[in-house]
């Protein structure tokens, strides 16, 4: 058990599984962020293209809600809220393209950090050919 515990503490404390939490929290703000976005400010623009309508109160009723006599609901309609279904779907897309894009710039940030990289490394020049090394060992060995 005390193997297990220390390859657990081991596993928890790599910067790895740490950078994946903090990309999780900040992952599910920033869906908050979306969903509100689309919620609150694309879809009423959605609906007012459709003629005016909430979008995300589209129903399909497949079985009405039963109201008695005084009009209180006895049993609750039966739907599909396909209004929902759409809104969220356009959630998922902007997330995914806010991804892509952002993969992309690091992508392409990545690329020509490495090629940087790579023309620094090949600028770098030997200062001593292998003869001039070894001339100077052997006059460092006459010396002694």
């Amino acid at each position: 058990m005390k193997k297990f515990v220390k390859e657990f503490r081991d596993f928890i404390a790599k910067g790895n599984v740490i950078d994946m939490a903090v990309a999780v929290v900040i992952g599910g703000a920033f869906g908050k962020i979306v969903s509100s976005l689309v919620a609150d400010i694309i879809m009423p623009i959605v609906g007012l293209i459709c003629g005016g309508h909430d979008v995300s109160a589209l129903k399909w009723v497949i079985k009405p809600a039963v109201l008695n006599e005084a009009g209180e609901i006895l049993k609750p309609e039966l739907a599909m809220t396909y209004g929902v279904f759409i809104q969220a779907i356009i959630d998922f897309i902007l997330i995914a393209l806010c991804i892509f894009i952002f993969l992309k710039i690091l992508l392409a940030a990545k690329t020509k950090f490495s090629k940087k990289e790579e023309e620094e490394v090949v600028e770098e020049e030997p200062k001593e050919t292998a003869e001039e090394i070894l001339a100077d060992i052997r006059e460092l060995l006459k010396k002694d």
